[in-house]
């Protein structure tokens, strides 16, 4: 645990968030976006995220909190980290009230419960709550949550599971600088060359292995030949998806992580892959098509959901994992791949969804609740909001 600031230096707004990359990467750009504005900022974690050593945190104060989740676990689990989760939120009580928080954001997921939980603790004078949603279904943290959170900043325009009367804006999914820098870098459909891109999350999906490769033997020689295949795969696939692609001599990437994401998300031309929202607002802020195959154990669909705000807006493609065979695939493949005008269009509806400056936005939507509770440490809060953030979902 980081030592405490000395008595009169600025009340600090926490960022609650851990686990993922999915939570973790928003609540980074927004840190950034918050310490640009002259803002001190602290880190609540989890103890799998454990401190970081780098970045915009790394320059102030982190807390490591006991806690854990307790969907989907056995009964003896289960206790264990509920009381882990008491304990996280008693010691984060504490930490509040000695850093005399101005506000707590949080990210979804369990990490942020404790925070989230202690800073209610603290009662009239507690610091304001405020949630960040990243899928278009409120996670379960955050359903447990959203009923005391003084705003919700939403990432769809429609979110299911809201309570009523909540307090919501939507600002979008901050994401990577180099992620956001792709929304005005324009879609060009494929001529001669066609790249696709595969990913599955931060591990790679084994499915997305034993389905893409066969599919791609189906498809027209013609076709084969212009292809060129970036593919996210976990360490024990990665050799035969790789074999499948240079026995059919197309060149082809494999690998269980790409650092370059932003790269071979703008040079992509249709991208395969999960629907998590991360991965949602990576494609809308850059452009780019995708043929979406939804999580099948979340236990909201939430992924579902996401996928089919992308389908609804023409901006992509559904196939739910019991559908995605290699025949299935391939049909939509040949379909796609034969029909540039198709892809642009759904590229132009992707970014059209896009909200690259959701990182600005959510900042916008802090110092606006901050100014609507006058606080003399915040003399510079008083910006209204801007239009962006007065969008409101339904």
């Amino acid at each position: 645990m980081s030592t405490l600031p000395p008595s009169g230096a600025p009340r600090p707004i926490v960022i609650a968030a851990g686990g993922t990359g999915g939570h973790f990467i928003p609540a980074e750009a927004l840190a950034h976006a918050l310490a640009a504005r002259g803002h001190t900022i602290a880190l609540m974690t989890d103890q799998r995220a454990g401190a970081r050593d780098h970045g915009i945190f790394a320059q102030g104060q982190q807390f490591v909190l006991p806690g854990a989740g307790i969907a989907g676990h056995g009964l003896a689990r289960a206790a264990r980290a509920a009381v882990a989760l008491a304990r996280g939120t008693l010691q984060a009580r504490t930490i509040l009230r000695r850093l005399d928080a101005a506000a707590v954001v949080g990210f979804g997921g369990y990490p942020s419960v404790p925070p989230l939980l202690g800073a209610r603790l603290l009662g009239r004078h507690r610091p304001l709550i405020i949630l960040h949603e990243g899928n278009a279904v409120l996670g379960q943290a955050n359903a447990q949550l959203a009923r005391f959170a003084d705003g919700i900043a939403t990432s769809f325009s429609q979110v299911a599971r809201l309570p009523t009367g909540a307090r919501t804006t939507l600002t979008g999914m901050p994401v990577r600088d180099a992620i956001a820098a792709l929304h005005d870098q324009p879609y060009t459909p494929p001529g001669n060359e066609i790249r696709l891109l595969v990913w599955g999350g931060s591990l790679g999906a084994r499915v997305f292995s034993d389905v893409v490769p066969d599919a791609i033997t189906r498809l027209p020689a013609a076709l084969r030949a212009r292809l060129r295949i970036t593919q996210q795969a976990r360490a024990e696939d990665a050799e035969r998806v790789r074999a499948t692609y240079a026995t059919l001599g197309i060149p082809a990437e494999i690998s269980p992580f790409f650092a370059n994401v932003a790269d071979l998300l703008g040079a992509a031309h249709l991208v395969i892959g999960r629907a998590g929202g991360s991965s949602v607002a990576e494609l809308t802020d850059a452009g780019r098509p995708a043929i979406l195959v939804p999580l099948p154990i979340a236990a909201s669909d939430e992924q579902g959901a996401n996928a089919a705000s992308m389908v609804t807006a023409g901006a992509g493609w559904m196939i739910r994992q019991p559908d995605f065979t290699a025949p299935s695939l391939a049909a939509r493949l040949e379909s796609l791949l034969s029909d540039p005008a198709t892809l642009a269009g759904a590229a132009a509806a992707a970014r059209s969804l896009g909200r690259p400056d959701a990182a600005e936005r959510l900042a916008d939507l802090v110092e606006g609740l901050l100014h609507h509770r006058p606080d003399p440490a915040y003399p510079t809060a008083a910006a209204t909001l801007t239009a962006a953030t007065t969008e409101t979902t339904s």
